[in-house]
């Protein structure tokens, strides 16, 4: 594989952590499959080293990602907040991962400002933040968990890797590029696919646990969303899909039921550009998608303050979800290419 990481930067980290006993390992506010799998694999290769280590997440996680090995130890910053403080207070090293603002952090953030341990940053995503010792991002890596792959190799501890960090890598690379269907084009990914499996990942049933056991309700959700939820602007190569908390009540929703939605509209012949916008209790959350050229990540910044990558970005929004469809509705010209 090429050296993607400065070896500078693979010394730097490995500095920080040899010494260290107690390390804590943290992603961004709701987690996703990059998220949890790049955090339980690096876990579960500081463990091999000899390290007592801590999962936490700002909030929780999907179910249909609860099988990963590891998944059942973490803890979640919204249910044990004490808990999250008191083995932050005596960690030595932070990892975090797959995000590059401390705000992503979530409840968590305030934990974490003050205190001595020493900090490593793994990510993807563009013009991160300065707030880690080491900063280790590279944008041109489609996923955390494969930046994390190779973090691990480079440090010449592939031997190490047990079968559930394989398992776990390849999870973060499956759903970060949507079963490799998007921003998988780079053949280096299928070699390190290799390598995951040569170590005992089953790719086709970690598949089948996280696209295929979704709750009857989920469907009907999906369904629901497309039909009655979706406006087309053509004129813009737009598709956009809103979810009210009273519509997501009406399909018992649970946490990571909406995960997918975004792309969906991507299938339609002539739709370059997916926004799916989800109302929460205390804010609104925006998710886009687009294909070819389409500045994403532009329009999560520039409108909403977010961010992310060109076909692919987040953000959230704090008022009412008909004036977050208002305001993109208003800018759409001028992002237009």
């Amino acid at each position: 594989m090429t050296k993607i990481i400065d070896e500078s930067l693979i010394q730097k980290a490995k500095h920080i952590l040899a010494p260290a006993e107690k390390v804590a390992v943290i992603a961004h506010m709701g987690p996703d499959g990059d998220a949890v799998g790049s955090s339980l694999a690096m876990a579960d290769y500081l463990i091999e080293l000899g390290k007592t280590v801590q999962v936490m997440f700002p909030d929780a996680f999907p179910g249909f990602l609860k099988w990963m090995p590891g998944a059942d130890k973490c803890l979640i910053y919204t249910e044990n907040p004490e808990a999250c403080r008191s083995f932050l207070n005596e960690t030595d090293v932070i990892v975090m991962l797959d995000f590059n603002q401390l705000r992503r952090m979530g409840g968590l953030a305030g934990c974490v400002i003050g205190l001595s341990a020493k900090t490593i940053l793994i990510d993807h995503h563009p013009n991160p933040d300065q707030f880690a010792d080491v900063t280790i991002s590279y944008p041109q890596i489609a996923s955390t968990s494969e930046m994390v792959f190779r973090y691990i190799c480079r440090t010449g501890n592939f031997d190490v890797m047990t079968q559930n960090c394989a398992m776990c890598v390849y999870t973060g690379m499956m759903t970060d590029t949507g079963a490799f269907t998007f921003n998988s084009n780079n053949e280096e990914m299928y070699y390190i696919v290799s390598q995951l499996i040569h170590k005992g990942a089953d790719k086709d049933d970690i598949y089948n646990k996280v696209y295929n056991t979704y709750t009857a309700n989920r469907m009907r959700l999906m369904g629901f969303v497309l039909y009655n939820r979706m406006q087309l602007w053509d004129c813009y190569k737009t598709a956009v899909m809103t979810l009210s908390m009273e519509d997501l009540n009406q399909f018992d929703h649970q946490v990571g039921d909406t995960e997918g939605f975004v792309n969906l509209p991507l299938s339609i012949d002539g739709i370059e550009f997916s926004v799916f916008i989800r109302e929460e209790p205390d804010k609104i959350k925006l998710s886009f998608r687009s294909r070819g050229a389409f500045p994403a990540n532009r329009v999560a910044s520039e409108l909403f303050n977010g961010g992310g990558h060109l076909n692919a970005a987040g953000a959230e929004f704090y008022g009412k979800l008909e004036d977050a469809v208002k305001l993109l509705e208003e800018s759409m010209s001028d992002f237009i290419i």
